[in-house]
């Protein structure tokens, strides 16, 4: 009987370390990628953190003895690549040089909306109901409330560039979790998302590239605190946090599970008032609170058939 009360406890509180994990690390990865793109072009660090925690992953699950993906696997683990790291985390990696960590993090909450929009366009597993439809609004008056230059809160808006890139990022991550329905992935989502980590993190390293972004860089400028946020990034955000995850789904329900994604946020504006010196005014709380409503609503409401987790990348963060 010990024994078994034993177990219990541990699974209890293996359970909330997982939770712990995903709500805290995850919400405190923003933070790191602030401090990160200060001193290394965002495209760049984008890079080195998805392809080594990906190559990390896949040296990982290989050596377990999984199968390798296909070559059409490898296809669609790339396209996937491109929308998730490249339109998401490259664009989030981005505004963050534009836009406080903890703003980025509750423009990014409006995923579960675009996805939500996804599937009622694109997919059929969801109908436009008055209740969606009115979360739908209010997430969106939330993102209002941060831009506009005529709404007098107080606090200043957000810069609109950064703005936009992160409503692209956030369209860009309900477009891969369309396509990951569709295409050919390995069955072990260990391996597909190191597959598409790989990926990902190469063609961050093209756009990089291509921006210029190793031009007039130089590694032994970096300070020891940007390595550091990388290092977090890579192990805490990338590694632990989507094994922490991973596990989760097999043990509690997607619902309970999908809580993190209006936990982040909160914790993600905190860490940046008290660690990062970001302003929390009354029109970051305003907008907070109406995006993080629509998420709670949204991800609350039944779907007609019961829908794959989302990616399980994430920054997350």
């Amino acid at each position: 009987m010990n024994r078994l009360t034993s177990g219990a406890n541990s699974d209890k509180w293996k359970r909330l370390l997982a939770f712990a994990i995903i709500y805290f690390v995850w919400g405190s990865t923003f933070l790191a990628i602030r401090i990160g793109v200060h001193e290394v072009p965002p495209l760049l660090l984008a890079a080195m953190r998805f392809f080594i925690a990906g190559l990390a992953l896949f040296l990982w699950v290989t050596a377990r003895g999984e199968r390798l993906p296909t070559a059409r696997q490898w296809a669609a683990a790339t396209l996937l690549g491109f929308f998730i790291f490249v339109c998401d985390y490259g664009l989030l990696f981005w505004a963050e040089k534009r836009v406080p960590s903890g703003i980025a993090a509750v423009m990014l909450a409006l995923i579960p909306a675009f996805m939500a929009i996804s599937e009622i366009l694109f997919l059929g597993t969801q109908k436009l109901t008055l209740r969606l439809a009115a979360a739908l609004i209010v997430g969106l008056g939330g993102v209002g409330v941060l831009m506009s230059r005529s709404l007098s809160v107080g606090g200043a808006p957000i810069d609109r560039a950064g703005a936009v890139a992160l409503i692209v990022a956030a369209l860009s991550w309900s477009v891969s979790s369309v396509l990951t329905r569709k295409v050919p992935l390995p069955d072990s989502k260990v391996m597909s998302s190191g597959a598409q980590m790989l990926a990902g993190g190469l063609l961050l390293a093209l756009a990089a590239a291509g921006f210029g972004e190793f031009r007039d860089f130089h590694f032994s400028s970096v300070s020891r605190e940007a390595w550091l946020a990388l290092a977090y990034l890579i192990v805490a955000g990338s590694i632990v946090g989507y094994t922490a995850y991973l596990w989760l789904l097999h043990r509690e329900s997607p619902t309970k599970v999908a809580t993190y994604a209006y936990v982040n946020p909160i914790v993600a504006v905190i860490m940046g008032y008290f660690f990062g010196g970001e302003p929390l005014d009354l029109r970051t709380i305003l907008g907070t609170a109406l995006v993080l409503v629509s998420v709670i609503v949204i991800t609350t409401t039944d779907s007609k058939a019961p829908a794959p987790a989302r990616l399980a990348i994430e920054e997350a963060d």
